[in-house]
């Protein structure tokens, strides 16, 4: 107790029962943890977390939360999850029941087998961004089962996206509806899980209602191209063990505009016992610090930039995208299946012009400060989010613009 009072934690009750999967309580278990319970809340004033481990490794936890005067509530979890060298979760069936499958999922469903179906349908998963590699990830887990997808992502459809976003058409770049809206209205065509949830949540994740959305995954998707994004889903990754799955393109061009020079394309999966976004070169700490001062959204400022700074960069084509997507997919697949060996997926960078795939054997460099603040949570001494001043003016902008199309609406019909 005095180790968790030292670091203002709670205290888990943790022992193991001779039986596979979720596991109920005996009543002497139940005695045991509602005496700790009252302990726990005293000493640390946070509840009692118990927790079971059977013997296929599967765990059960619940919640003791103080309800009256020396009484205390069992709470049970609906799922707990176990990061690290690898992932798996264990589903409270009562809560979190498994789903009959239909036909459109058989041929997936014989690839891996039911079991492992029934693990990744019940995952609740967070697209960030919801531009060409977001658009089509989420196409593919809507397709493969996955029941419920948060899509988290500030900006509207334009006409230059229109050769790269999966499903979007003119008409929604001419009424500006937002990426998110237009996703997750052809998701809802697409889902072969029945029922389907899709949340289309228009927020940047730097803002603290994205981030909190986030925070209520399973695992995140990483679809940004900006450094605070990327380092708040780093942050996300280590402090709240949610997996974080990342990708990017470069691309270059010869100098005289005719024929491409490179395009390399990477993905990897970020978390404790993995190397970190910002360890890997997907971001610079000083980058991060310069757009939350609002500088790469100033055209003053990107025009004093070098032609090679990434700000500059357009390479999300769709060609490109689609293989950013794949890669991400098969990380995504590797880190959530059952497979012989158990092995660890490595970062992946493929380079497209000399056909040659490397993987990254480096872990994060010794300073690293991100490992050191695995499973702090909110207790981490950081603040991560803030005001996004572009997000905030495309809700605007996207509100005034569907007022004025309704007021002209009811204009044009008498109304």
């Amino acid at each position: 107790m005095s180790l968790a009072l030292k670091h203002q934690a709670g205290l888990a009750f943790l022992h193991s029962h001779p039986a596979p999967g979720w596991q109920g309580m005996s009543r002497d278990d139940i005695s045991a943890e509602e005496m700790l319970a009252s302990r726990a809340k005293a000493a640390t004033g946070l509840p009692l977390l118990g927790l079971t481990l059977g013997t296929d490794g599967a765990w059960s936890a619940r919640f003791w939360n103080k309800v009256a005067p020396r009484t205390y509530q069992r709470n049970w979890c609906s799922t707990v999850r176990v990061v690290g060298e690898s992932f798996r979760i264990t589903y409270n069936d009562l809560l979190v029941p498994k789903f009959n499958f239909k036909e459109e999922l058989s041929r997936t469903v014989s690839a891996w087998g039911e079991k492992e179906q029934h693990q990744l349908m019940r995952l609740k998963i967070g697209i960030v961004g919801a531009g060409s590699v977001g658009s089509i990830i989420a196409e593919s887990l809507a397709r493969i089962g996955i029941s419920h997808i948060k899509l988290i992502d500030f900006d509207s459809v334009e006409k230059v996206n229109l050769d790269r976003i999966l499903h979007t058409r003119h008409l929604d770049a001419v009424l500006q509806r937002a990426k998110v809206e237009v996703l997750a209205r052809e998701l809802k065509k697409s889902a072969t899980a029945r029922p389907f949830t899709v949340d289309p949540l228009e927020y940047s994740i730097s803002e603290e209602e994205g981030f909190r959305a986030a925070l209520d995954c399973d695992v995140l998707f990483s679809c940004v191209d900006r450094p605070w994004a990327r380092n708040i889903l780093n942050f996300a990754a280590y402090s709240h063990l949610i997996p974080v799955i990342d990708g990017g393109i470069r691309t270059e061009s010869k100098k005289s505009g005719n024929g491409l020079l490179r395009a390399d394309w990477r993905s990897h999966v970020v978390g404790p016992s993995r190397i970190c976004l910002e360890c890997l070169g997907q971001y610079k700490s000083e980058d991060v610090s310069t757009e939350r001062d609002g500088y790469f959204d100033d055209p003053k400022y990107i025009e004093g930039l070098p032609k090679s700074h990434f700000i500059k960069h357009n390479e999300n084509v769709f060609a490109f995208s689609l293989s950013v997507a794949a890669l991400e997919i098969q990380q995504f697949l590797a880190l959530c299946l059952t497979m012989p060996g158990e092995t660890i997926r490595k970062p992946q960078l493929y380079h497209f012009v000399n056909d040659q795939t490397v993987f990254d054997e480096r872990t994060c460099n010794p300073n690293c400060i991100f490992p050191a603040w695995t499973a702090l949570g909110d207790h981490a001494p950081i603040t991560i989010t803030g005001k996004h001043n572009i997000a905030a003016e495309a809700r605007l902008k996207r509100a005034q613009y569907q007022k004025s199309l309704r007021y002209w609406v009811a204009r044009l019909i008498g109304r």
